[in-house]
């Protein structure tokens, strides 16, 4: 349903969604203009133009115009000259915060991710899908980007997880990290479960920012890697539980069923699969965050795309399970998702 925004004073109809949608990768720019320059972390609380265009070695008239435009937008606010963090960039933009999402626009406004969505929008369309990152080398730095970036995504979903298996009656002792990026999934785990061995696949490089978060975490001497692509690399057996975090969405429904045919055949008995993802409802334009994933999907993957769960269940009839599970995680917008 069009969604209409209208002053009942006047009857007139506003076209402020469509200049917002028109206008929205300047906020974006915005953003990112903030965090490199570290304003947030620096504006601490509260800072004029003039000290803050000190502490960040930026133009006193460019730092001002920069902290308008996000008061403008709800992330700073201004009263006599001096700007203050909001709760919400205080608790996800000041670096010093343990819920930091900034390190995520090294990704999100990458040129290469950008340029899925501004070069030829209407062509992805026409083709119902883009080549995206499919073309892109293993060792490209935008999967070190994208690690670093999608860690601070992806922490409390992690957390959630570990709880949720923390539960189980048998304890997962081996354990497969599918794309697993950062680390963030499997280390909850081994910090859940001290007698549990992580096996983490993914890309060479990216694999070396896991093991780092590994050492830091106090796990390193129970995480192991396997570098390569899940689809092709050889990982033995035995797993008690195998995850997917955040990568069934990156192909189509076949493909997805093929990776968990290989996956069921390195099951400890009673082991289990887990994946966590962006489930919309049937609707699918409901939740707005899972709802909306498929359109990135669409710009920078083939085939991907955000599954309900009626289309896990038949994905999972196609492997040769018997449906699956969802439990949304709130308050993040993704779900836990058990094949059984």
């Amino acid at each position: 349903m069009e969604t209409i925004v209208e002053d009942a004073r006047v009857g007139v109809v506003s076209p402020e969604l469509v200049v917002d949608a028109l206008f929205a990768c300047r906020k974006t720019a915005a953003i990112r203009a903030a965090i490199e320059l570290d304003l947030f972390t620096h504006i601490n609380e509260g800072k004029t133009a003039a000290s803050l265009a000190s502490a960040t070695s930026a133009s006193e008239r460019g730092v001002r115009i920069l902290c308008d435009y996000l008061v403008v937008h709800g992330f700073l606010t201004k009263e006599s000259g001096q700007y203050r963090m909001t709760p919400s960039t205080r608790m996800f933009l000041d670096r010093n915060s343990p819920a930091y999402m900034g390190a995520a626009v090294e990704f999100t406004a990458a040129p290469e991710i950008l340029d899925n969505f501004l070069r030829d929008p209407a062509a992805v369309v026409r083709n119902g899908g883009s080549s995206g990152l499919a073309n892109v080398s293993a060792d490209n730095p935008v999967w070190l980007k994208f690690a670093r970036g999608m860690g601070s995504f992806t922490g409390l979903s992690a957390k959630m997880l570990a709880g949720e298996i923390s539960g189980w009656p048998r304890p997962p002792k081996k354990v497969l990290d599918i794309a697993a990026g950062p680390g963030v999934f499997g280390i909850e785990i081994a910090k859940a479960f001290p007698t549990a061995e992580i096996v983490a696949v993914d890309w060479a490089a990216v694999l070396a920012l896991s093991r780092q978060n590994a050492e830091k975490a106090g796990v390193a001497h129970r995480y192991q890697t396997i570098a390569g692509s899940a689809f092709d690399v050889e990982w033995g057996t035995g797993y008690d539980l195998v995850l997917l975090p955040n990568f069934l969405h990156h192909f189509d429904l076949p493909t997805c069923a093929q990776l968990l045919r290989k996956i069921i055949a390195s099951l400890a008995e009673h082991g289990r699969i887990v994946a966590v993802d962006f489930v919309p409802n049937e609707d699918g334009v409901s939740p707005p965050f899972p709802a909306a994933f498929s359109w990135e999907m669409l710009a920078s993957t083939p085939a991907g795309q955000a599954y309900t769960q009626s289309e896990l269940t038949e994905m999972a009839r196609l492997a040769g399970l018997a449906g699956v599970t969802v439990k949304s995680m709130p308050p993040t917008p993704a779900s836990v998702i058990l094949f059984e």
